[in-house]
């Protein structure tokens, strides 16, 4: 079986209002339960939704492994460890390998410009010292370096790099990773909610929808519609991720999705500094969008 596909649910971390905004693991668990009831197919730690950038090596591994024991097997648990330093990839990568992660998710290292060959030499190094599943993370807009087509076609030849999941936006870009991954027993995930039932139509095997977070009954059933092949219900529903969308292009990532949860009941806190609290009169627009969906809030 695929080890990426379905709805994967990038979860977002949840902090408390204290001075070190320590992780509340309380409300950790309270997210979990939420997406696997609504029938997610897999939980992603420290992903962008998880503000991987500011948290600790330890922090990502301690929460992870609480994630880990708490879904006890029920859905797959990804884990992200990309870092900009190979070295620092592949010592979370081991790490997470060895609490019980099911798959990695490893983003390309940012800030600095490297090659196309320097990218590779960098997934490969990481894929080959662990033996779990990994899949390439591109997010370009964040990263400043798109993962090429022909990278990934070259990486889908390693072992174990059995994913990719494309945020760029571009569904070019996402055909050439499906093209890419033709033959070679590699997913291609969509990162983009607002693509996905085009990204189903082109190949894709599933979507990682931090929308998920809130509205996971809607991302499922927009799957489990375009697996029917219900298409006047999956056109419903991926119109019905927009309202959330809107809301979450006020803040940056993921400050007013975190936001919206907290007012629906889950205490996941702010995002983390240097991000702050959301700006005056977002918190209307939030409950507007929660009264859409019907969901209660505060």
């Amino acid at each position: 079986m695929s080890k990426f596909q379905g709805v994967i649910v990038p979860i977002v971390t949840p902090f408390n209002r204290d001075d070190a905004q320590t992780i509340n693991y309380e409300a950790g668990e309270k997210l979990v339960e939420k997406v696997i009831a609504a029938g997610a197919d897999g939980i992603f730690t420290f992903g962008s939704n998880g503000e991987f950038f500011v948290c600790s090596a330890d922090e990502k591994i301690e929460f992870s492994k609480f994630v880990i024991e708490k879904v006890a097997g029920r859905v797959p648990v990804y884990v992200g460890t990309g870092a900009c330093s190979t070295k620092d990839a592949i010592e979370m990568s081991k790490r997470a390998e060895a609490i019980g992660a099911d798959a990695l998710s490893v983003i390309n290292p940012y800030f600095m410009g490297i090659s196309d060959d320097q990218l590779k030499n960098y997934f490969t190094m990481v894929a080959e010292s662990v033996n779990i599943p990994v899949m390439l993370y591109n997010i370009p807009k964040c990263t400043g370096k798109n993962i090429a087509p022909e990278v990934v076609a070259e990486l889908a030849k390693v072992d174990n790099i059995k994913g990719v999941k494309d945020s760029s936006g571009n569904m070019d870009n996402l055909q050439g990773y499906i093209d890419a991954a033709k033959g070679n027993d590699v997913d291609v995930l969509v990162g983009s909610d607002g693509k996905i039932s085009a990204a189903y139509a082109m190949g894709a095997a599933g979507a990682v929808a931090g929308t998920a977070n809130l509205i996971t009954d809607v991302v499922v059933n927009l799957w489990r519609a375009l697996e029917a092949g219900d298409a006047a219900e999956a056109e419903r529903l991926q119109a019905e991720i927009e309202p959330i969308r809107d809301v979450l292009h006020l803040g940056s990532t993921p400050q007013t999705l975190k936001r919206s949860l907290e007012l629906a009941g889950y205490e996941v806190g702010p995002a983390r500094f240097p991000v702050t609290e959301v700006a005056d009169g977002i918190d209307e627009k939030c409950i507007a969008m929660l009264d859409h969906y019907g969901i209660a809030h505060k």
